[in-house]
């Protein structure tokens, strides 16, 4: 069984890593040197400051720069994920209070809150689109990335790009925001060295919806349908997995918890947000989860109460001689509290009922699909992407983010890979056009690049070719979608000048 004092761990990365406290840092007055916060909340007040997580309320939820801003972002769906989970984790540890720590009615709410704030911290922007445009940028590529360099193939460049094995290229060709995600808080949130956040072990693991590296998923386990990690932060995981005493295919408890937390965000507030732009009515989304042709389950009852509850606010709501826009958007607002109270405490049972199993490192499914609310939730994913994801509005902006993504990486590549020195990861560039590029990269990942901050972690020996395209990687996730766009066209504007000056590509 997992031993909740090790899952909760306080150590904080840099602790593992050896570093010292200085001993000549000056003390504070008296009154400023108590500290009543758990290590758990920290890691939430960090992540809530961090300028990444700032970042995400230009970034995509599903409707890409939406003009209406009651419409959700990543960053107000972050907030909400971390509210559900934090109130998950007050009910489970009430209700499991017996089995868990003294103090887990705060440390397991604390580590989901904040969990739920950091989950989509790496996700690139545009949505779900700016990964498929970062994996297809890399497949289009491949055979200058990962091929022998045409100049000859005694040269340093060829030599490095030999070393690349299949992990260091499916970590690019499978790019995934999780993996992207644990790489900005253990690393790239640079203040001052490579530690990033410098979070406690235990908040890492439970971040981690996926155990897998990117050579070894496997669609049919939960655990490895996706990119866990990079090549880059394996010595990271091992870590953090040593101290939790997470073994094999075992996930976190509360990554579970987290996990399905956004699987309620998600499924009910994209519908509400459908609602908000006129796509469809609360109506429409009443009758697709009332509707079940010839054949299928008859209606649960989960969604069968809500259902119910929802067509007895809207009664009571009529009464009240509303406008038909202020009818449907209250109505909207109930249906969505009738909803996530219903999942939230659906999840919760399931949780208690699969504890064992959960604890054991057994239960390899998703708390959600194990919960009396399965059906309701895959209604709901069903009714979002027939009539959120999938609107011409919507598929229109996301194609204009996707190839701006591709193009602007073009730009970025040229950047990075047109150097003098091919070893000397901070020389000079061989055009105008590459300097100013490369110019335009956030210092902190050029820091990271060349090896310019005080490094904690050891060193994974990766190529050369790796760095590169990881910094590319590092550049656009880290972007929000105005500044993508607004970096696009800078860009263009200097390419085009520049070859219309002498002529040749750039």
């Amino acid at each position: 069984m997992m031993d909740w004092d090790c899952l909760l761990s306080e150590k904080r990365f840099a602790d593992l890593l050896g570093r010292e406290k200085p001993k000549d840092r000056p003390l504070g007055p008296a009154f400023a040197q108590g500290q009543f916060r758990l290590p758990q909340e920290r890691d939430h007040d960090r992540i809530l400051f961090s300028t990444p997580f700032r970042r995400m309320g230009d970034k995509t939820q599903v409707f890409p720069l939406e003009s209406i801003e009651s419409i959700r972002t990543r960053l107000t769906h972050s907030y909400e994920v971390a509210n559900l989970a934090r109130s998950l984790g007050l009910e489970i540890a009430h209700t499991l209070a017996e089995k868990l720590p003294k103090d887990a009615s705060r440390s397991i709410p604390a580590t989901l809150a904040a969990v739920g704030l950091a989950h989509d911290i790496g996700n690139p922007p545009f949505g779900h689109q700016g990964e498929f445009a970062i994996r297809a940028w890399f497949k289009r590529n491949e055979d200058v990335l990962f091929g022998p360099p045409n100049d000859t193939e005694l040269s340093a460049e060829a030599s490095d790009v030999k070393r690349l094995t299949k992990q260091h290229k499916l970590d690019f060709l499978l790019f995934e925001g999780n993996a992207q995600t644990l790489r900005v808080l253990t690393k790239l949130q640079v203040i001052g060295d490579d530690l990033g956040l410098n979070l406690s072990v235990g908040t890492l693991a439970s971040l981690m919806k996926y155990v897998a590296a990117s050579d070894a998923t496997n669609e049919n386990v939960q655990a490895r349908k996706k990119v866990g990690y990079f090549a880059s932060e394996k010595d990271v995981v091992d870590r953090i997995r040593i101290v939790t005493q997470l073994r094999d295919d075992a996930r976190h408890p509360l990554a579970l918890i987290m996990e399905a937390c956004d699987d309620i965000a998600y499924s009910v507030l994209d519908a509400e947000d459908a609602i908000k732009k006129g796509l469809v009515s609360l109506n429409d989304l009443l009758a697709a989860l009332e509707y079940h042709p010839e054949g299928e389950e008859k209606l649960d009852g989960v969604t069968k109460h809500l259902c119910e509850i929802t067509h007895w606010e809207l009664d009571t709501l009529r009464k009240q001689k509303l406008h038909p826009n202020e009818l449907q958007d209250v109505a909207t607002q109930k249906f969505r509290v009738h909803a996530i109270h219903l999942m939230v405490s659906a999840v919760a049972e399931a949780f208690r009922n699969n504890y064992d199993a959960i604890l054991s490192g057994a239960f390899q499914g998703e708390l959600i699909k194990e919960s009396a609310a399965s059906s309701l939730c895959r209604a709901l994913k069903k009714f979002d992407r027939e009539n959120a994801f999938s609107h011409k509005s919507v598929l229109e902006v996301e194609l204009n983010g996707f190839n701006v993504i591709n193009r602007l990486m073009d730009f970025l590549w040229i950047g990075i890979s047109q150097r003098v020195d091919y070893e000397e990861l901070s020389s000079d560039r061989k055009t105008p056009f590459a300097a100013y590029v490369y110019s335009r990269i956030s210092k902190n990942y050029r820091r990271m690049f060349e090896g310019k901050v005080r490094q904690y972690h050891s060193d994974p020996g990766l190529p050369i070719r790796y760095k590169e395209m990881q910094l590319l990687t590092d550049m656009i996730s880290g972007m929000t979608d105005g500044f993508c766009i607004d970096l696009h066209q800078d860009l263009e504007q200097h390419y085009r000048a520049m070859r219309k000056v002498d002529g040749t590509r750039a």
